[in-house]
């Protein structure tokens, strides 16, 4: 079994990163000298602010979460801060049906619960593990007949399985066994993962309608719908709950408070800037889950806005202007993010305030800019902060001084964040293979 930070001699991880071989992590090469500076006018670099930066950064402590039954952990997407062991070794390794390809990509997080695990691969088949051991406890097709599609995702609650399809499709499984309880139609593909909570299933269309229906049955409740757009970023997002209110993100870049029982509108918050400078950042996609905690939501758009929102006015408290597609992980009163640059940031939830910013490789020839790298997460577990990349390699970062402790070579690139359930860490690979740490 292999320790979650290789103990071989040192490889060069990427471009930009210091090799280090403990999981407590070793003292990191002093940074190049002179100041950073954007080589494309959308990429803005962020900086601590003056009045923050070297203060200290405090957390709560581990806590050890029995379960991650949706998308983003819960159904507000806060889990805080984790725990696994110090030196999480891999467990086993198991494969989870058809990986990325051409036409294909893996789009939604692994789920577990009860001692399961539930992956959706790209072929739209669901399969069930022993989450001790890794083995397969049952596999179903949700394609429907002489159908193709793709996307999609998964969410636990009150004893059902949901299931998203890109077949424009909800179903509900029986976690035990993968029989179907029941399938509903809707008016479009479904990219992202469906959120659960109180007898109702809520999940958001590529053509930006939100279709809440009826766990028990799928009856369809109620719909809302935002601003079409002609094209958005691959994948979608999942809506975040808190009590009776659902905040809805869509790739028109709107986010929408809506009444859980009906659909009413709230209020609604738009996170894109007016400069958009070249063709990606004109897609005004809001692709991490919204955050919610203790009567604020936090939300970023590719269109380089984050924001934090009043749950209750929607009085915006702060906004910075730093895009990305990854979720913000809330841990106390800190924030911390994954930019499109890409940065790692660490952020005052009150404030907005920048604490410290590590930057990590954009390419994986980043002399002659080829390769371009896709960054996933951050997670964070046991005073580490995890991302990953789509080049095969986990990064643990400090979350309270930004330096880079360590990394474990991948079966395989990974573009979806890591999920934590039981003291296990669960990488899920783009060749669909699923890594359990413990």
């Amino acid at each position: 079994m292999k320790r979650l930070i290789d103990l071989l001699a040192p490889l060069a991880l990427v471009a930009g990163l210091a090799a280090c071989d403990t999981w407590l992590g070793e003292a990191e090469d002093p940074p190049l000298p002179g100041r950073r500076v954007s080589v494309l006018a959308h990429e803005r670099i962020v900086e601590p602010d003056a009045a923050a930066a070297g203060k200290p950064i405090v957390l709560p402590p581990p806590h050890a979460n029995k379960d991650w039954p949706q998308a983003g952990g819960n159904a507000s997407h806060a889990m805080h801060h984790l725990a696994v062991s110090d030196l999480p070794r891999r467990v086993w390794e198991s494969d989870a049906g058809t990986g990325m390809a051409d036409r294909r990509r893996l789009l939604a997080q692994p789920v577990e619960a009860d001692g399961r695990v539930f992956t959706i691969d790209s072929e739209a088949n669901v399969t069930a593990f022993d989450a001790p051991t890794g083995r397969q406890l049952w596999q179903i097709d949700l394609t429907p007949d002489n159908d193709s599609g793709m996307g999609g995702g998964l969410a636990l609650d009150e004893g059902r399985l949901f299931a998203t399809t890109g077949f424009a499709q909800v179903v509900a499984l029986e976690p035990a066994t993968g029989k179907e309880l029941w399938r509903r139609d809707v008016a479009a593909p479904l990219r992202g993962a469906p959120s659960a909570r109180a007898g109702r299933v809520f999940a958001i269309t590529v053509e930006n309608q939100t279709v809440a229906l009826a766990a028990a049955t799928g009856k369809q409740l109620w719909t809302h719908s935002g601003l079409g757009e002609q094209a958005s970023l691959m994948g979608g997002s999942s809506p975040a709950l808190d009590g009776d209110v659902v905040l809805v993100p869509y790739s028109s870049g709107e986010l929408f408070a809506l009444k859980a029982d009906n659909g009413t509108e709230l209020w609604s918050e738009s996170l894109s800037t007016l400069r958009r400078t070249d063709a990606v950042a004109t897609l005004t996609d809001i692709r991490g889950l919204p955050v919610v905690d203790r009567g604020r939501v936090y939300a970023i758009g590719n269109s380089d806005m984050m924001t934090a929102i009043d749950l209750r006015s929607g009085r915006r408290v702060w906004d910075k202007e730093m895009g990305g597609i990854q979720t913000p992980w809330l841990a106390g009163e800190f924030l911390y993010v994954l930019t499109n640059t890409p940065e790692v940031v660490a952020m005052e939830a009150r404030t907005g305030r920048v604490r410290w910013v590590t930057p990590l490789p954009g390419w994986e020839d980043m002399e002659d800019k080829r390769g371009r790298l896709v960054w996933t997460g951050p997670v964070l577990v046991s005073d580490r902060l995890v991302v990953a990349t789509s080049n095969g390699w986990a990064v643990t970062v400090s979350p309270y001084t930004g330096k880079i402790m360590g990394r474990e070579e991948m079966p395989a690139g990974v573009s979806i964040a890591p999920i934590v359930s039981g003291g296990t860490l669960y990488f899920l690979t783009d060749d669909a293979e699923l890594v359990a740490y413990r």
